[in-house]
């Protein structure tokens, strides 16, 4: 597992990604500006050394982006450039291409690197407090080339290729967005704990490779977010495949909470900071509408190895433990109080269990349902819960 600081790095270099192309074109003090005014609520700004302009191509030199959560931690990315910078009406920005020098990073045992960092049709608000998607700092896209992560000289994951992308949808009335990490490898083959390292080698884990997607939309005026797919899909293990829909997260919704989690870090007193962040969060939460999710596995034969391997750790075959299985499945759904959605588990994991191929948790409610109603039913009556949201369990459709 990568150090706590290694992550830090990370992600401050995948933060810079999202909200870099503030390009500092025309009037480069007063594009780093409008950049920073619409990232003050995150917690991010970004500082520089010296900028050059050369008609419309920005060179901005000792680029370094700081968070308050992570004080006196800046990270450092170096030399960024922009072409095809142009000012709007509106005091805005548009940039073209943005480019980021590669990342080389090294901390104790552990070197990280990516590169052809780049990023196209970024735009910095002119008016980062308004009400609208041109208030918001977008990019058409953005991606890598390869990123590795060595750990004492061995590699034990890399990627070839991310890409990610944001369509305006008719009328500017949100967005549609995709995002894919492919080549993805990772070697556990190294693992120090003798009981991980046994369970790898037994499961079949020491390699992994496969890839990452994720594909939704985001309808401001309703709030409506739709993730309508992030699957995990690994060859010889499976996919994993999980979405949601839900209702109410709007730009007011969003700066809501980017206004507490800034009152949260600024807030020296952590045990208060975090009350009032818990109780900001209730409340806020109250504003949203569950309409639908689900969660689905594809089996690519993990299943019968997982049982194979823990049958063999309690001295009987992988078949048994299934048998097994099936018997003390019931008896747990039982103590749920749930009997419609006991029946359903129950026949989902014998069909399942028998022939391997595919297991799916979906909630579709009849009508979206509105979170109140939700955390009203966990608190009073828990075993409503899965009729209330429309829980059904299946396997191999």
């Amino acid at each position: 597992m990568l150090p706590t600081r290694t992550l830090r790095l990370m992600l401050a270099s995948a933060a810079f990604i999202g909200l870099s192309g503030p390009a500092f074109a025309l009037d480069g003090a007063e594009l780093v500006n409008k950049l920073n005014e619409a990232y003050a609520l995150n917690g991010a700004s970004i500082t520089y050394e010296s900028v050059d302009v050369d008609g419309t191509t920005v060179t901005l030199s000792g680029v370094s982006v700081k968070s308050t959560s992570a004080p006196g931690k800046d990270f450092k990315v170096g030399d960024v450039t922009l072409d095809g910078v142009e000012e709007d009406d509106a005091g805005g920005y548009y940039v073209e291409t943005v480019t980021l020098p590669d990342v080389n990073v090294k901390e104790d045992e552990t070197a990280v690197t990516a590169t052809d960092i780049t990023m196209s049709g970024l735009t910095i608000p002119g008016n980062p407090a308004g009400g609208t998607i041109n208030d918001i700092v977008l990019y058409e896209s953005a991606g890598t080339g390869p990123v590795t992560v060595t750990v004492k000289g061995k590699q034990v994951f890399s990627m070839e290729e991310m890409e990610a992308n944001l369509t305006k949808q008719e009328g500017d009335a949100g967005f549609d967005f995709d995002a894919a990490l492919t080549g993805v490898k990772a070697d556990l083959s190294d693992v120090e704990d003798a009981k991980s390292k046994e369970a790898i080698e037994k499961l079949g884990l020491k390699t992994l490779s496969g890839e990452m997607t994720m594909k939704g939309s985001w309808e401001l005026a309703s709030g409506n977010v739709s993730l309508e797919e992030y699957a995990f899909d690994f060859a010889n293990v499976g996919r994993l495949a999980f979405s949601f829909d839900i209702s109410g997260y709007t730009l007011d919704f969003m700066k809501s909470i980017q206004e507490a989690i800034k009152a949260q870090e600024a807030n020296p007193n952590k045990e208060e900071a975090n009350q009032a962040m818990g109780l900001a969060m209730m409340g806020l939460v109250q504003q949203l509408t569950f309409n639908n999710a689900s969660l689905r596995f594809d089996d690519a034969t993990i299943t019968k190895r997982v049982l194979d391997y823990i049958g063999a750790q309690q001295g009987m075959t992988g078949d048994q433990l299934a048998q097994s299985l099936k018997g003390i499945v019931p008896l747990m759904m039982g103590q749920l109080n749930v009997p419609e959605l006991q029946n359903q588990v129950t026949a989902a994991v014998n069909t399942y269990l028998d022939a391997p191929k595919s297991l799916t948790i979906s909630a579709e409610p009849e009508k979206p349902v509105p979170f109140p109603m939700i955390m009203g039913a966990a608190m009073g009556a828990p075993n409503t819960v899965p009729g209330v949201l429309g829980v059904k369990v299946t396997a191999n459709d």
